[in-house]
């Protein structure tokens, strides 16, 4: 077996060396197909990874980029983070000009080195060493290559020949080499599409090779898990943390993340423990109780932002959060969890993958797939979700971070995948009432009081902490169909209790209404205009995704210019479609006095390409209608 290995490991190191012997670094080179729409061409991608042992995983980069110009520089990606368990055995980059001369020889001194964490000492042995390279001239072509050895065995890195836009792939190889013994597995996603040939896949290795992968534009409302091509791999047997794992599923893996890496991690001093039982007092209801802890938690720590798998998949000790009084969402998470322990309230911590583009953790194949921590608190059959990194989030609200998802619940007895909390599209609202008086030489005065829920509420909370200078920059950008406008007073109300934000906002605007000879004309809609267009796509390839619908409410109330009356008024609308419904009505409440209504409902879903300019169409004639004109004359 063992020669069996060393062989396999000897013919991979063969592949790897000719076959990037063989790249001709002249951009003239490159196919024509390749360069549309690429602002960048990985000539090569190859990863060779071998894994020898339980503990000892070795993984090679081989990258030869060719910048096409100022917007390709991000897909050099030369950078490799490392720390006390993985260390970096070589790392250097040549850069080339665009008929492949040599023009600059960057090692290791030339890359920048510091600290994967600004701001927290207790993540000091956590690093990254990346290349920061101005260039003289576009095209150019960078080899970028690394190596590293780690004893990190379940963090083996996905394969991804494509996976950003507007970079196209002229060969991408991936080659693993691995000990019968400890599991080896793998998944593909997005195959379906393209040539990708699976050269070799069994028990000890698996090889995959692609040829001429076109640069991919971006189409507006793309399912997030249906974009590029990927595997995933991990093994039944692996290491992390210093800690041998033999596990084939999630239940496993959460039982044995609480025992051998959460466990003796809660321990708090006892002047903390008398600390909050005397928060608590005589309170005995649990979600009551884990109230006044998550305030006290957000009242006494900061954030600091470390991603999972950076500073370890441990958590830093709860009584370290105490001393310190900040960490990252794995540390604050269990701190949490340690003060809730202290009070009897169970409560469990939860690994997902954080993103506003909803992603799930893959429910059918175990790897370590999260990039994010949080808490949940059991309520009877449901659960509470507690974001730890927020100093200002309402106790149990979920952003659009991380509602709507799969995660993994780390019990003692087993990992449980659950969703996270789901909000009804008539849940997302934004209520508003209010009313505007135009003047005789169309000057707007109004005032407006907006209520928001639901993830409309995760946009709007934070604009209570911003300096004066940035809320009239936010409402300025969020009502920049007003010319003109003058922001006069602003109060909030953020009711954590009900989870609503409530803005009180009182404007001004010169000229709203465009006055020409004896008329005045002026847009109706004026605190909720819908300005976005949904571009056109042509050959659309993809399904199209509303990831979260939303239901907003209007009530305004108009107040004419009394030298005035409406000569032409905006006809009442009703939209009804599979995407969502529209209606506007114009009453009028008395001379020179009207009502405004109007309400927009949009449901979420996962709809055909072939439905794509449907929704467009109907979007088109909300923007069409929200931007309907009414014409006055003189009396």
């Amino acid at each position: 077996m063992r020669n069996k290995f060393i062989l396999c490991f000897i013919f991979s190191l063969i592949s790897f060396f000719s076959y990037s012997q063989k790249v001709n670094l002249d951009v003239f080179s490159i196919p024509d197909s390749l360069k549309l729409s690429a602002n960048a061409v990985i000539r090569l991608d190859q990863m060779d990874i071998d894994i020898n042992s339980q503990r000892n995983m070795n993984i090679k980069n081989k990258r030869i980029i060719t910048v096409l110009n100022e917007k390709g520089i991000e897909a050099i990606n030369a950078y490799q983070s490392y720390d006390k368990r993985t260390s970096i055995n070589r790392i250097d980059a040549t850069v080339y000009n665009a008929f492949g001369k040599q023009i600059k020889n960057l090692k290791r001194n030339d890359f920048k080195d510091q600290t994967a964490v600004a701001g927290g000492t207790i993540f000091s042995d956590s690093r990254v060493v990346y290349l920061e390279y101005t260039p003289t001239e576009y095209p150019f072509t960078i080899v970028y290559e690394s190596e590293i050895r780690t004893s990190n065995t379940a963090l083996i890195p996905q394969w991804s020949p494509l996976n950003e836009y507007f970079v196209s792939t002229e060969k991408s190889i991936l080659n693993v080499n691995c000990v019968e013994s400890l599991g080896l597995k793998n998944k593909e996603f997005n195959f379906l599409n393209y040539k990708i040939n699976k050269k070799t896949d069994s028990q000890t290795q698996l090889s995959y090779e692609v040829n001429n992968l076109i640069a991919q534009k971006p189409e507006d409302y793309t399912p997030n898990a249906i974009t590029f091509p990927k595997v995933m791999m991990s093994l039944e047997s692996f290491n992390l943390e210093g800690v041998d794992g033999n596990i084939k599923n999630w239940k496993e893996y959460g039982q044995w993340f609480a025992e051998k890496i959460l466990s003796g991690t809660i321990d708090l001093p006892e002047e903390t423990k008398v600390k909050i039982k005397k928060l608590i007092g005589n309170e005995t209801d649990l979600i009551k109780k884990a109230k006044l802890v998550y305030k006290y938690m957000q009242e006494k720590t900061r954030y600091v932002s470390v991603q999972v798998g950076i500073g370890g998949f441990k958590p830093m000790l709860a009584k370290d959060v105490d001393r310190l009084g900040y960490g990252d969402c794995k540390a604050l998470s269990n701190y949490t969890r340690a003060l809730l322990d202290v009070v009897g309230v169970p409560s469990y911590y939860t690994e997902l993958y954080g993103s506003y583009n909803k992603t799930d953790i893959e429910t059918d194949f175990f790897s370590i797939q999260g990039n994010h921590v949080i808490l949940c608190v059991p309520n009877k059959e449901n659960y509470i979700w507690l974001e730890c990194t927020s100093q200002d989030a309402p106790f149990g609200y979920q952003g659009t971070f991380t509602d709507d998802r799969n995660t993994l619940v780390v019990k003692p007895e087993g990992g449980e995948i659950v969703r996270t909390k789901v909000y009804s599209d008539k849940g997302n609202s934004q209520i508003s009432k209010g009313s505007y008086s135009l003047s005789d030489n169309g000057d707007l005065f109004g005032s407006v009081v907006i209520e928001s829920e639901g993830s409309q509420y995760n946009r709007k909370f934070g604009i209570e902490k911003m300096s004066p200078l940035d809320k009239e920059t936010y409402y300025k950008g969020y009502w920049d169909n007003i010319n003109n406008l003058k922001i006069l007073k602003t109060t909030f109300l953020n009711d954590k209790e009900k989870i609503s934000f409530i803005e009180n906002v009182d404007i001004s605007a010169e000229n709203y209404g465009n006055i020409s000879a004896n008329r005045m004309m002026f847009a109706v809609n004026v605190y909720n205009k819908y300005n976005s267009v949904v571009k056109k796509i042509r050959n659309r390839k993809n399904e199209f995704e509303i990831q979260r619908g939303y239901y907003d409410d209007d009530e305004i109330e108009m107040n004419l210019p009394e030298n005035f009356i409406v000569e032409a008024s905006p006809n009442n609308v009703e939209l009804k479609t599979k995407f969502g419904e529209y209606k506007t009505e114009i009453v009028v409440k008395a001379n020179n006095k009207l009502i405004y209504k109007r309400t927009m409902l949009i449901n979420k879903g996962l709809y055909s390409k072939t439905e794509y300019d449907e929704y467009r169409l109907f979007m088109e004639q909300v923007n069409r209608n929200d931007n309907s004109k009414i014409i006055l004359i003189k009396k």
